[in-house]
Formats: structure tokens, sequence, C-alpha cells
């Protein structure tokens, strides 16, 4: 451009001299307008040059931004990843624990099914005695206490005071006892006696409980002369020390002078029926 109005001017001066007024207007004319568009065309070369760095930077800044897109896609893909195996890990846990869960519900029916059966027995148990040794006579009770059979007798009925010599009376009664009794072998048959808390000085005894203890040996030798197994027989005195009513009383004393037959399953035979259960359930699960 600057060559060009340099060669503008010199023919202008150069043919300055030799040129008429209006040729010179003319050629001032066309000066001018070539002037014009090379300011024109430097106008809209900045123009160019400042577009130019413009798209340049936002160009720029969109490659950046696509980066950090690619970036936060990898870290999803990623994240996806990792949520997915512990996705699988969660419900491969949640599968083990249900299937502990089925496992310990199939052991407590199990035992929850052994329990019931012995819970069964005794009720047929209860029964058994109920028929045999009769619910009518108020000096005899029959009941069932957390899983175990009771026969409850008044002294009355077995002892003459301050006596452990079982009459002749009890003896009927024990006989249907032992009947019952000999009818489950699986079952042990303990002797408890009682008394109220009037002190006891007979000797060879010396004190309620030499008298409770000996009645309820007296029991048990009975109950032997009836065919009861002596493997299966307890005898327990238990003195004035567990009282079912007052003392203050003369009902009371004679509620509390008692002798109770517990008949409870064998404690060994019944965990060997559990631990049965256990085994066939383990047994069915491997």
């Amino acid at each position: 451009m600057k060559k060009l109005m340099l060669l503008s001017v010199s023919a202008m001066l150069l043919f300055g001299s030799c040129v008429s007024k209006k040729e010179y207007a003319a050629l001032e004319a066309k000066q001018q307008e070539t002037q014009d568009l090379l300011n024109t065309a430097t106008v809209k070369l900045n123009s160019c040059l400042s577009d130019k760095a413009s798209a340049i930077a936002r160009a720029e800044a969109l490659e950046d931004r696509i980066s950090d897109l690619k970036k936060s896609n990898d870290n999803l893909i990623q994240s996806n990843k990792d949520l997915t195996i512990l996705t699988s890990k969660g419900a491969s846990n949640v599968e083990k624990t249900l299937e502990s869960m089925k496992e310990k519900d199939l052991k407590i029916s199990r035992l929850q099914d052994a329990i019931t059966k012995k819970d069964s027995v005794m009720l047929a148990l209860v029964t058994s005695l109920k028929k045999e040794v009769g619910i009518n006579d108020p000096d005899i009770e029959v009941n069932v206490e957390k899983g175990v059979v009771f026969i409850s007798i008044a002294d009355k009925l077995l002892f003459k005071s301050g006596s452990y010599v079982v009459n002749e009376r009890a003896k009927e009664v024990l006989g249907k006892v032992a009947k019952v009794v000999n009818s489950k072998p699986n079952f042990e048959c303990m002797v408890e006696a009682h008394t109220d808390p009037v002190p006891y000085n007979k000797p060879p005894l010396v004190d309620n409980w030499d008298l409770s203890v000996k009645r309820a040996t007296s029991v048990v030798r009975v109950l032997e002369d009836l065919g009861v197994s002596s493997s299966k027989l307890i005898a327990a005195g238990r003195a004035e020390f567990v009282p079912i009513a007052s003392n203050d009383t003369a009902e009371g004393k004679a509620a509390n002078r008692r002798t109770r037959i517990v008949i409870l399953p064998k404690i060994d035979e019944f965990y060997d029926m559990i631990e049965k259960e256990m085994k066939n359930l383990e047994a069915g699960t491997n």
C-alpha cells in the first residue's frame, strides 16, 4: 500500500508540470479514492484480526471445556464401574444374609418343634395323672409350671404330725403316681418335702431340714417299693424356706406343710433330642 502511494505521488510530481489542471484534479480525486479504499481495507483488516483473536480465545476456552467434560465423563464411567462392583458385592452380601436368616429360622423352627413335642408329652402326662390320681381331692393338686409337672400332696394325707412315716392311705395315692411314672421311661421323679417354720427337734432329727429330708426319702422308698426305678428318683428337703402361703395363720401353715412330686423330662435326653434335631438340620443344609 505504501509503495502504491509513493508511486502515485512521484507520478504527480513527475507529470505535474506537464499536465493540465483538469487532469491533475482527476488524478488527485483518484488518489483520494485510493486512500479511502486503503483506509477501509485497514479497518476491515483490524476487525478481522480482532475477530480472529476472539475466535482463538473462544476455541481455547472450548478446548478447555471439552477437556474438563472428558475428565468428568471418565470419572463418571469409573464411578459407575465402582458402583456396579459395590452393587454386586452388596447383592451377594444380601443374598448370604438372607440365606443365613433362613437357616436360623429353620433351626429355631426345629427347636420349637422339639419343645412343642416335649410340651405335648407333658400335657399327656398331666392328663394321665389327673385321671389316675383324681382332681376332686382338695389335698392333691396336679399342675404344670414352666414345662414341669407338679403333684402337690398335703402332709396330712402322707404323714401324722411330726412323723416321717408314710401312712397307708398315702400309699394308695403314691401307687397311682408310680403307675404313671413307670409309663414314662424318659422322665425322672423328684420328691420335694416342705415344712412350716415351727421349730422341730425330736432325736435323731434336730430341725426342719432333717424332717423335710427324711420325709422326702420316706416317700422315695415307697415309690421304690411300688416299682419305680431308683435311678429315676431324687429326694430333696426344703424345710420351711419356700412357703406358698403366709405362716401367720393355721391354714397358711397347713398349706406350707406339703410334699411335691416333680415329674420332669431327663434333661440330658431332652438336650440330646435338640442336638439330634440340630445335626439333622446341618446335614440337610450341607
